[in-house]
């Protein structure tokens, strides 16, 4: 049994794979993203017409994803609030996002919040049928919702209470807490330590970097913190 800490979540001790295993199923972002990846499977099995490109995508898209979630983390997730006459433009992913950062332990927030994957997840099977046989395109997206799941996974277990046992975890893990708890303008890459923020200058030598205030509270933009 998992011990459990004052304030009702389980304590670093004892936690392990399996109970962040039985709590990450309890969240609707990996189902989302877990059923787009089986039914995408199920159609490329059933489709067929494997062709040489087919192999290409998952090396492609393996290189490609760390760059990506460096992208996305940098011009969404930490989008500023911005006010274009009465309009305020300040997206739920980015609102969820100062939301994790004020408390990284919260776990609903770890997730991708499901209300986006609502579009995100059509949006990507639109892309899919654009490609030019419908194969490569399913092949496009089995392998784009298996990285998502395994981001999802990353993120989840990187704020869970799981200690990393490995050299090639304790990286990533270390990588996105210098995120959080140092400073939140570099170490943008969650599922990778030594990819996409290497070759875009933003993995400098942590202790030469100075403790953000606002690394808990993005562009202040929370009163009394």
């Amino acid at each position: 049994m998992t011990a459990t800490s004052a304030a009702g979540r389980p304590s670093r001790r004892g936690f392990s794979l399996g109970d962040a295993a039985r709590e990450f199923r309890r969240h609707p972002s990996p189902w989302m993203i877990g059923g787009t990846l089986v039914a995408a499977l199920a159609a490329r099995i059933a489709i067929g017409d494997w062709q040489p490109t087919d192999a290409l995508v998952p090396l492609v898209m393996l290189a490609v994803f760390p760059f990506v979630e460096w992208t996305v983390h940098v011009v969404i997730l930490h989008w500023r609030p911005r006010r274009f006459g009465p309009l305020v433009v300040d997206p739920l992913l980015a609102r969820k996002h100062r939301a994790h950062h004020v408390d990284p332990r919260d776990v609903p927030l770890i997730f991708i919040p499901w209300q986006a994957l609502l579009w995100i997840l059509p949006a990507a099977l639109a892309v899919a049928l654009l490609a030019p046989r419908l194969g490569l395109g399913l092949t496009f997206l089995v392998c784009l919702t298996a990285f998502g799941l395994a981001y999802e996974w990353c993120h989840y277990l990187i704020h869970s209470d799981y200690k990393p046992t490995s050299a090639a975890y304790r990286a990533v893990w270390r990588h996105h807490r210098h995120h959080h708890f140092r400073n939140e303008h570099f170490w943008f890459t969650v599922t990778t330590s030594g990819t996409a923020d290497r070759v875009l200058g933003t993995a400098p030598d942590p202790d030469a970097v100075p403790v953000s205030p606002t690394a808990r509270n993005l562009h202040g933009a929370t009163p009394g913190r």
